[in-house]
């Protein structure tokens, strides 16, 4: 892949991004509050989202892209419609900040997990269906496995499962160091994902939960105590995955376990990351408030 174009995009930490499922639109979330629309490939500024008190940590669209969920230090999920970006509903639950959102894959519901361990689902009219006190520990990544189940992740290490809408206990999967990052379904629902703060990415078959293949993707920690890794997007595919490190995103194939290629950050980190539908263009928002595109050459 090669460097497109870096551009200013928010004031202090750019902490995610991802493209509408057509691909026109990229939409950004930052540390001053802010989510922005960005026209592709012309990368301009098409709209601003404002709403949020804080921080905005996680976006999530659903599957037709005209519903989009944030999720904030201000303790709040927002959903917003798009594409004229008009707020739909403010949830909340607890005074915590939220670490985490996903929509489902059928465009009904949207699962929040916060710091304090909570995970809480809501249907997309606004309405609470299930609270679940997953962990003690902060929560950093939700996702729906499939319609029935729910994984979180976060301090700790474990991947707990969750039945839908019960909220019912239903596995725990070890394997991660100190903390799970990113958790992710592939496949249709059929394998789940997962990344540790140890710099391993682990694939689990999610009707034995057995674990099929690991990705050893670091050789030890981050600098001064950083994870080993940042975070992980998966190419549309689903063969190739992008890892943000310290100064350096790099493109692992997942079935050859091998490194493909690095794509060099002049910052200390890069928080979010995602490819465009067709796989043309890797998006990374990273500490210095700049998104970098890569063009898949």
């Amino acid at each position: 892949m090669r460097e497109h174009l870096v551009f200013e995009a928010h004031s202090s930490y750019a902490l995610g991004v991802l493209f509408t499922p057509g691909g026109e639109t990229m939409i950004s979330a930052g540390m001053d509050g802010l989510i922005k629309l960005w026209a592709v490939p012309g990368w301009k500024p098409v709209g601003t989202l404002q709403g949020h008190e804080n921080s905005v940590n996680a976006l999530s669209l659903s599957p037709d892209g005209k519903v989009l969920a944030s999720g904030s230090t201000d303790a709040t999920v927002r959903l917003w419609s798009l594409p004229e970006g008009s707020p739909l509903h403010t949830l909340r639950d607890r005074k915590k900040t939220v670490a985490a959102v996903r929509i489902s894959p059928d465009g009904c519901r949207v699962a929040a997990g916060s710091y304090g361990g909570r995970a809480v689902v809501w249907t997309l009219d606004g309405k609470q269906e299930t609270a679940i006190a997953a962990s003690k520990k902060n929560l950093s990544t939700v996702t729906f496995v499939d319609g029935g189940v729910l994984a979180t992740g976060g301090l700790g290490g474990q991947i707990l499962l969750w039945a839908l809408p019960s909220g019912e206990p239903l596995i725990a999967l070890p394997g991660h160091e100190t903390a799970v990052l990113a958790l992710r379904a592939l496949d249709g629902g059929r394998t789940l994902a997962s990344l540790g703060y140890e710099g391993v990415a682990r694939f689990w078959d999610t009707k034995s939960w057995d674990e099929v293949r690991n990705l050893q993707l670091t050789s030890g920690p981050g600098p001064a105590g950083a994870p080993a890794v940042r975070g992980m997007a998966f190419a549309p595919d689903e063969k190739t995955v992008a890892v943000a490190r310290e100064g350096v995103v790099q493109i692992w194939s997942i079935e050859e376990a091998r490194l493909m290629e690095e794509l060099p950050v002049s910052t200390r980190a890069v928080n979010g990351m995602a490819f465009s539908p067709d796989g043309r263009w890797l998006a990374a928002g990273a500490a210095d408030g700049k998104i970098r595109i890569w063009e898949n050459s």
